[in-house]
């Protein structure tokens, strides 16, 4: 199925601004052409000072004789004293939670740039990535967001901070908490819990008036300097899991890893996710949680899930966060068995 890809704003608003229908279709024309693979295999450019991080698991034919069986290790579980016992389990960094066989930041992701001598400086979060510059992603509290990002450039800064991007199960499941709630704080959504429910940036600014939602109207980056809208990280208190990660609802989308396939409808209704329809394709990208302007279009709380855009869209709506494998777990390996 192919449609041209919409503001992410539009698609997730159209429940609540039928009115504006016209000008969501007449501002996706205003969107440039070009897209990127849908994988982020590409991501980290070819000559980058720090490559793409990736797991090293060993293929199990590739260097079995005919007489090899493969044999599964077991898979060792480290930091589960630890996390019984509170703070970080050993192996994940401090700003991340180690949750079975994985880490999460706690936080939303925020830029800062490296020197060739080191040296690392804040990026601003209204600020487009720009091309040639080497961008790591950080997670802390206190810390704006970094929004205007494609996921492709989402996943570039996770692997040179030595992460990636979540993929949609491992999202779900650190919003969802110990006891898989709908919300990170529970099976009822609670107004204001989360930054989520606010006015339409885009109407308050501009109106609504046919074409005036333009693709670079929605990357103005006054969107997310305006005061009472984009929050800093952590600043909701009660929009965290009871494992302690936060601003998983609301706040910025996130992107994850995963692609859009033909079969996303049937994924969509296993998981039980409610949600408007939305136009999609083949290829599209996946953002997750809602942002500030949103509450349940595209499926309440860790449900909502946006498939209308191609990884390298971006606006003012679009933000991260980053996952790793946790250390002490080991791979899949294989091992020669005599018979």
């Amino acid at each position: 199925m192919h449609v041209a890809p919409r503001p992410a704003v539009f698609v997730a608003a159209a429940a609540l601004l039928a009115s504006m229908a016209l000008a969501a279709c007449r501002s996706s024309e205003a969107k440039p052409s070009d897209a990127a693979p849908s994988s982020t295999a590409a991501a980290v450019p070819v000559g980058s000072a720090v490559p793409a991080v990736e797991a090293a698991v060993t293929d199990a034919g590739a260097d079995a004789d005919a007489g090899a069986v493969a044999v599964t290790v077991t898979i060792v579980d480290a930091g589960v004293d630890a996390e019984a016992e509170g703070g970080a389990p050993p192996g994940c960094p401090s700003e991340m939670l180690k949750i079975g066989r994985y880490c999460v930041d706690r936080w939303e992701a925020h830029l800062a740039t490296k020197t060739a001598d080191g040296v690392l400086s804040p990026w601003p979060h209204y600020e487009r990535p720009e091309k040639g510059t080497f961008y790591l992603a950080m997670s802390a509290a206190g810390a704006f967001p970094q929004a205007y990002i494609s996921r492709v450039e989402a996943a570039e800064a996770c692997a040179h901070a030595g992460k990636r991007l979540c993929r949609r199960d491992e999202w779900r499941r650190a919003c969802r908490g110990k006891h898989g709630y709908r919300y990170p704080y529970g099976n009822k959504g609670k107004r204001g819990a989360c930054n989520t429910g606010k006015i339409h940036l885009l109407e308050k600014l501009y109106g609504n008036r046919p074409g005036a939602w333009t693709y670079e109207v929605f990357n103005d980056p006054k969107l997310d300097r305006e005061p009472g809208f984009l929050a800093r990280s952590g600043e909701y208190e009660t929009c965290g899991s009871d494992e302690g990660v936060h601003d998983m609802v609301g706040n910025l989308h996130e992107w994850v890893s995963d692609d859009v396939g033909s079969d996303i409808e049937d994924i969509l209704a296993r998981d039980e996710v409610e949600r408007k329809k939305q136009p999609w394709r083949v290829g599209n990208a996946m953002f997750v949680g809602g942002f500030f302007s949103t509450t349940i279009e595209h499926g309440p709380g860790c449900t909502y899930t946006t498939i209308a855009h191609e990884p390298t869209y971006h606006d003012y709506s679009t933000g991260f966060r980053c996952c790793m494998d946790a250390p002490g777990v080991e791979k899949t390996k294989t091992r020669k068995k005599a018979r």
